[in-house]
């Protein structure tokens, strides 16, 4: 539609070029009036205070400000049936009020349930940092079984609990903790079994124990994100007479849990125990500076502006089709300094505003390069 609207308007131009004066100066002021936004609404799956999650909504709304794009956060709190009650008030919404798309996260298995609805009502949605689970491939797919599910972008997942993973043992082993019997202990906290992001965090860090056998992984246990269950894992494992030297966490928040439950039991943080986190929020980046954080890993909460820049050369007749619907990229990196997003022109990644871009490069060493503060 969009590529007509351009075509309708070339015309015009050429038109007025013969048009009386003060019928043309009409035309050329009716023409730069802008067109109505493109409208998107992201249902975010986590808690509206939540650093994560509230550092997506950011970049998101830093994306949208640079497309020209009208965004509306709405947040689930972390409650997957408050997910889906959301898509459906969408789509109950009067026709002149519906957005474009509406981007989603699979967070607990929600994704078909939610693109269902949204299309009841001829929504189109997009998911974005968790897509469908392989069980549900089987049957469904962007713009097949789901066919107003547009496409999918995930974070290579399995690059943070790699990266994390690898970082966190190399600095145990290069500083020569070990336990009684001469070997380095570590236990994980992960997220939850179910969210394709967790499972595949959890096959990183497997990965990289696997190329460090003089470690052994002594426990895992899941906290489902959360700061307090964390600590309250953690803590029972202290006490059942675990004696880990490393912690991994598959969140930030989950690795402060950890820490005080560690420090409950007289242990210190970056001294007796070295901690890995995934997430790049103001609080890690600080217990990074601090020593008590020994490897953080981020990046992956831009995952939901790229996918806006997708979804605004879509909606401008650049569609990505061509390089699949169901994209991975990796989005992860090694973090030293905290990214500013105000610094950040989402336009450079858009095939529309760069028409000679063939494939997406949705790099987060940008941040590093214009917007990090040191």
């Amino acid at each position: 539609m969009s590529r007509l609207l351009r075509c309708l308007r070339h015309a015009v131009l050429r038109a007025l070029r013969s048009a009386p004066p003060a019928l043309a100066a009409l035309g050329l002021l009716l023409l730069a009036a802008p067109l109505q936004a493109q409208s998107i609404v992201f249902i975010n799956p986590g808690h509206a205070d939540e650093a994560f999650w509230r550092s997506a909504s950011q970049a998101m709304e830093a994306a949208a400000s640079s497309l020209g794009l009208k965004l509306e956060v709405l947040y689930a709190e972390r409650d997957p049936e408050r997910t889906v009650a959301l898509s459906r008030e969408l789509a109950q919404r009067p026709a002149g009020q519906r957005p474009d798309y509406v981007v989603l996260s699979n967070d607990k298995g929600v994704l078909v349930a939610c693109a269902q609805n949204l299309a009841a009502a001829g929504i189109k949605s997009f998911a974005a940092f968790s897509g469908l689970l392989p069980q549900e491939q089987q049957r469904f797919s962007p713009r097949r079984g789901l066919p107003l599910l547009v496409g999918s972008l995930e974070p290579r997942a399995q690059d943070a609990g790699y990266l994390s993973g690898r970082a966190l043992l190399e600095q145990g082993l290069a500083r020569r903790l070990h336990g009684a019997d001469g070997r380095l202990h570590l236990v994980s906290i992960a997220g939850d079994r179910s969210t394709p992001s967790s499972i595949q965090r959890n096959q990183g860090l497997r990965q990289a124990l696997a190329e460090h056998p003089q470690v052994d992984l002594d426990a895992q246990t899941f906290a489902d994100w959360r700061r307090d269950q964390a600590r309250e894992r953690m803590l029972g494992l202290l006490q059942r007479g675990a004696a880990p030297q490393l912690v991994w966490a598959g969140s930030d928040l989950m690795a402060f849990g950890a820490m005080e439950a560690a420090e409950s039991r007289g242990l210190k943080p970056g001294r007796d125990l070295l901690f890995a986190a995934i997430n790049t929020s103001d609080e890690a980046m600080q217990a990074l500076i601090d020593g008590r954080l020994s490897a953080l890993v981020g990046g992956h909460f831009l995952t939901g502006a790229f996918a806006l820049v997708m979804l605004h050369d879509l909606h401008q007749g650049r569609d990505f089709i061509d390089e699949g619907l169901s994209l991975e990229r990796p989005l992860f990196m090694r973090f030293l300094a905290r990214p500013d997003l105000r610094e950040l022109d989402f336009r450079r990644f858009s095939k529309v505003h760069n028409p000679r871009l063939r494939r997406y490069d949705f790099n987060p060493q940008v941040l590093l390069d214009s917007g990090a503060k040191h």
